[in-house]
């Protein structure tokens, strides 16, 4: 597993960020795939995520994550949502790409093969939240309506969050057509200067790449959270297939990585 300097030095929460090794997984699966929509043998996602619980100290049936759809839909997760059986559970997680709680001892997690991964870590009120940001999450501001969700419901004030961005796909390897590119620049949420820093062209193929990285960094900060305060990983799925599983190389059916955070009981 892998984990973050910036949130690592917090006592009172635990992360981590899964790489394809540890786990009984085979295929395009192999061998530590947590992640359970993606037509891996149950048996063996379930085993993987013992494994990791076991390895981080905390119950499986502890473990929820959510069924994405490439949103920005958030859920939080407290006590009433602790309270419904596990098929209301199961209902409540579909169809969302981000979850928050302040429930010691939940692990919130989201999976990816090169969409970018977010933790989120309020430590005044002890809240944290875990986003799936893929390129048509990060169009729809899915960070900034996860913090505001963490401002409305727990006060939680975005100049003394924490974030760090987890290991996905980067700019040079994240090519894109021309429609995508056009998404980043209609939605209002960068200025056409972030949108020239954000993308470029390859001057070999005229391709156009996008930099998710940098474009949820500036959406953090224009959520109110300090540069200082967000760290990326600046680890590349596409380039690092021996470590991380890249939805691009091996295609969808094959593993993801699951990037989860807990406050500590």
């Amino acid at each position: 597993m892998l984990q973050l300097n910036g949130l690592a030095r917090c006592c009172n929460i635990s992360h981590f960020i899964t790489t394809r090794r540890g786990g009984v997984s085979t295929g395009a699966y192999a061998s530590m795939n947590p992640g359970a929509f993606a037509g891996d043998n149950p048996a063996a996602v379930r085993e993987n995520r013992r494994r990791l619980a076991h390895v981080m100290g905390f119950r499986v049936e502890s473990l929820f994550v959510a069924e994405q759809v490439h949103g920005a839909v958030v859920r939080v997760l407290d006590d009433t949502f602790l309270s419904l059986s596990p098929s209301e559970k199961s209902s409540c997680l579909q169809g969302v790409d981000g979850l928050i709680t302040n429930v010691p001892g939940i692990c919130v997690a989201v999976t990816t093969a090169d969409c970018v991964p977010v933790l989120l870590y309020s430590p005044e009120t002890e809240t944290v939240a875990a986003i799936h940001a893929g390129w048509r999450g990060t169009v729809k501001n899915i960070v900034g309506v996860a913090v505001g969700e963490m401002v409305r419901r727990f006060g939680c004030r975005p100049e003394r969050m924490l974030a760090a961005i987890g290991p996905s796909i980067s700019r040079e390897a994240f090519e894109v057509g021309d429609e995508v590119l056009r998404a980043f620049a209609a939605s209002g949420n960068w200025s056409d200067g972030e949108i020239s820093r954000l993308s470029c062209r390859n001057p070999l193929t005229h391709k156009a790449h996008i930099d998710l990285w940098l474009a949820n960094s500036l959406l953090l900060e224009k959520a109110g959270l300090i540069a200082r305060n967000i760290e990326v990983a600046g680890i590349c799925t596409y380039s690092n297939p021996e470590d991380f599983f890249s939805a691009r190389r091996l295609g969808v059916r094959s593993g993801r990585i699951l990037t989860g955070i807990l406050l500590r009981e």
